[in-house]
């Protein structure tokens, strides 16, 4: 039977990135009163997956920590149903990502302010936010791109390993620069990564943002429970209805519902809720309480490959993976905090223009001291080393649409990777690029032949067929529940509420119009804290302009 309890201002369902940042800044008003829902268990203290950088690999995959979704078959990509591993844990997918920090290029948010009514989301207005969220500590004082003050601790990888000095010095040999800071003055080129380790452990959104302030009397957190379905009274959203494992339905009433599922449970739990295309949910039998026929459209991601080559010298990580170094690794991290576990390894990397018509950087690299896959298999089977590369702007556009009312069946997602003439160009191109730089002098001392594609692997047809065989998701699914005032635009980009609806908004990956160049966190991280003010009504943040480096002038 269900039965209605306590009235909250704020009902925030999914204790991710942006939740874990609306919970923050929404509840440092004594009087308001919050409500975060998390599908999760409760991110410990003591487990040992989330918060040791260099286990990363471990919860992804795990139905203890990851929603385990695959796509549907991909038509261009012999019909491979590609994994995508999206965190369920208090954190969301910051508390098993590769802690990776990028803001993306200035110019990202440049063209999101391009679209129709989307005039205050521009570099100066989201660069304060940006601000606003972050200590970095690698960052000069007076750096006018870099905050110091935010709840966001930054660490800079170390990029210590005579690896990461041969590919910084491959990368100039190839013709490409290298830059001081990727998330400051100028994206493109090549340099040590910010990353959200702090003391040797994963600082998640949860860490950061939620830990703190936990005991505010005006804060609740609730772990292990699913929403099922947003409650109207008209066109207003008055509460949530929710199940608790095994247990009988509940509605809890809020002021106000905030998703942040993320970009395939937000469009999930509006179709079940009867906001989506009136047609598409008329044939599951829902009813539609508004017909919005951008929900879970628009779908957009980073596909990636390994380019892998052995290497002739011990000096990779390889060790690090043997079992019989793992207890002592493992007590060191343990004990100080130190040594390979405390590493995400993603320490360094760069961003490239993969050919010359494109105004500013398509292809983002991660290189790695040691050849291996995130499931732990090594090709090389020893001692080696790889970059982690993709386009960062394919024109293939997927959708995510439930395949019934049942909210425990999992949606139909649908990226389409490869399935247009620019996305297979670039990759050709990025491929290219990645072995360019990979065979200079540079790399002569240690390398010992390409292992993944392989030399075998050379014409154009044979690079697609290989990523089509051998492309994973790089985790970034995005922009299902766009901002905008197009037909297809599902929030309002000055209230981040859900157009035609009161009382429910969207804050999350999936409201963003673009994907950015590069990993997603920083970019929903800033995007929550903008969003906060919006929702709370506060006058937002002034813009600041600045310079920004641009390949084209005017």
């Amino acid at each position: 039977m269900n039965h209605t309890t306590q009235m909250y201002d704020t009902i925030i369902v999914g204790g991710g990135s942006a939740g874990c940042v609306l919970a923050n800044r929404l509840s440092a008003d004594p009087g308001h009163r919050v409500l975060v829902l998390e599908a999760g268990r409760p991110d410990s203290s003591w487990d040992l997956f989330i918060h040791m950088p260099a286990a990363l690999t471990y919860p992804i995959g795990s139905k203890y920590y990851d929603w385990r979704y695959f796509s549907e078959p991909e038509p261009y990509m012999h019909n491979r149903r590609v994994s995508h591993g999206r965190g369920k844990i208090l954190g969301g997918s910051s508390s098993i990502n590769g802690m990776i920090f990028q803001r993306g290029n200035p110019l990202d948010y440049e063209r999101w302010a391009g679209d129709p009514g989307m005039a205050h989301w521009d570099y100066a207005h989201c660069l304060p936010y940006f601000k606003r969220m972050e200590d970095c500590l690698a960052a000069d004082p007076a750096d006018n791109f870099r905050g110091k003050a935010g709840p966001l601790v930054l660490e800079r990888g170390p990029a210590a390993s005579p690896l990461f000095q041969a590919f910084f010095a491959a990368v100039q040999e190839a013709g490409y620069p290298l830059t001081q800071d990727v998330n400051g003055y100028k994206q493109e080129g090549f340099a040590a990564f910010d990353r959200n380790i702090r003391n040797g452990r994963r600082l998640s959104a949860s860490r950061a943002y939620l830990h703190p302030v936990m005991a505010r009397p005006n804060l609740t957190v609730q772990t292990r429970v699913l929403v099922t379905q947003v409650l109207f009274e008209g066109k207003r959203a008055v509460g949530v209805e929710l199940v608790r494992g095994k247990g009988a339905a509940e509605r809890i009433r809020g002021g106000q519902v905030i998703l942040c599922g993320g970009s395939i449970n937000s469009p999930q739990l509006l179709q079940l809720s009867g906001v989506g295309n009136a047609a598409e949910l008329a044939a599951l039998g829902i009813e539609a309480v508004h017909d919005l026929p951008g929900v879970g459209e628009n779908l957009q991601d980073h596909l990636e490959v390994y380019v892998q080559h052995a290497c002739t010298q011990p000096v990779s990580m390889y060790p690090a993976l043997q079992w019989w170094n793992k207890p002592w690794i493992g007590l060191q991290w343990l004990l100080f905090k130190r040594g390979p576990a405390a590493t995400n390894h993603f320490e360094a990397g760069g961003f490239i223009r993969s050919n010359d018509d494109v105004a500013y950087p398509n292809t983002m690299f991660h290189f790695l001291p040691v050849a291996i896959r995130y499931d732990g298999t090594s090709p090389s089977g020893g001692h080696g080393y790889q970059v982690h590369v993709g386009p960062m702007y394919s024109d293939a556009r997927g959708s995510v649409k439930i395949k019934s009312a049942d909210p425990t069946q999992a949606p139909a997602l649908r990226f389409n990777y490869l399935s247009t003439a620019q996305d297979r160009r670039e990759w050709v191109e990025v491929i290219r690029c990645a072995r360019r730089i990979l065979s200079q002098p540079a790399f002569a001392p240690y390398d010992g032949g390409e292992v993944s594609p392989g030399p075998a692997v050379e014409s154009d047809a044979q690079i697609l067929d290989w990523v089509a065989k051998d492309g994973e998701t790089a985790y970034h699914p995005s922009c299902t529940c766009k901002m905008g005032v197009d037909a297809l635009a599902v929030v309002d980009p000055r209230t981040m509420r859900v157009h035609g609806l009161e009382g429910l908004g969207v804050v999350d990956a999936s409201a963003m119009p673009y994907v950015t160049n590069g990993n997603i966190y920083a970019p929903v991280m800033m995007l929550a804290e903008k969003a906060a003010d919006l929702i709370l009504g506060n006058t937002p943040l002034p813009p600041q302009q600045v310079e920004f480096y641009r390949h084209r002038a005017g």
